[in-house]
């Protein structure tokens, strides 16, 4: 029996050297950088980093233009290490998770600041302030067979050319292997999956007019400009 409606579109990104990643889920860590949880308010000691997450239609590829949501005045960005799996499984184990992974990019976990800080006080869930078109905007994917393991890779943000947040992979508290054994036993991943790992000091608001660049050492660039809907 065919479809009672048309099947949504697939999402997908570029990979470099060819071919076309289909996106399936997109799971966020939760601060996964020391220095961005006391930004936030939070002890990285207190707590360990938990997991949100965003559509497929929240992706926007890198050279597009990112319309500037609705319903918030306070949009920021966070820089973030994407990992994007090519199989998946059910209680994966540390030492066998990098099996999983197809390659990396980088992302930015746009955030409706102002939204999920009401999420936050009045103990609700935080949808509202992640989720929207264009809230993850995504490089192209590098393969780890070209790259290999990525334990160590400078990680930056810039607006209109002035840095706003810059890293290390490596001082992520919680480590690739570990956030793909964690994500397994709780919800089980597939192929497909993109995880966005967390986000270093420096968020900040985004505007109209503003271009966004990111990059991920000499591995990969994303570009994006805000316009207004």
């Amino acid at each position: 029996m065919g479809f009672v409606v048309d099947p949504p579109e697939i999402i997908s990104l570029p990979v470099k050297g060819g071919g076309s990643f289909p996106v399936n889920n997109i799971y966020c860590v939760g601060r996964n950088y020391a220095a961005h949880a006391v930004e936030m308010g939070s002890d990285p000691n207190q707590e360990p980093p938990f997991f949100f997450m965003k559509p497929g239609y929240a992706v926007l590829n890198s050279g597009s233009e990112m319309e500037y949501p609705s319903e918030s005045s306070k949009v920021h960005h966070e820089l973030e290490l994407i990992v994007a799996l090519s199989s998946g499984g059910r209680n994966i184990a540390v030492e066998k998770a990098t099996d999983l992974v197809f390659g990396y990019g980088v992302g930015i976990d746009m955030t409706r600041r102002d939204l999920q800080s009401t999420a936050k006080d009045r103990g609700w869930p935080w949808e509202a302030g992640k989720v929207f078109k264009h809230a993850a905007p995504c490089s192209e994917i590098v393969p780890i067979t070209e790259i290999g393991e990525l334990n160590e890779a400078s990680i930056s943000l810039s607006v209109n050319g002035e840095i706003k947040q810059k890293g290390n992979v490596n001082q992520m508290i919680w480590k690739v292997p570990q956030i793909i054994s964690r994500l397994s036993k709780l919800f089980g991943l597939h192929p497909g999956d993109l995880l966005f790992t967390g986000t270093p000091e420096g968020v900040g608001p985004i505007n109209v007019g503003d271009r966004i660049a990111a990059n991920l050492g000499s591995v990969t660039t994303l570009e994006v400009s805000v316009i207004s809907i």
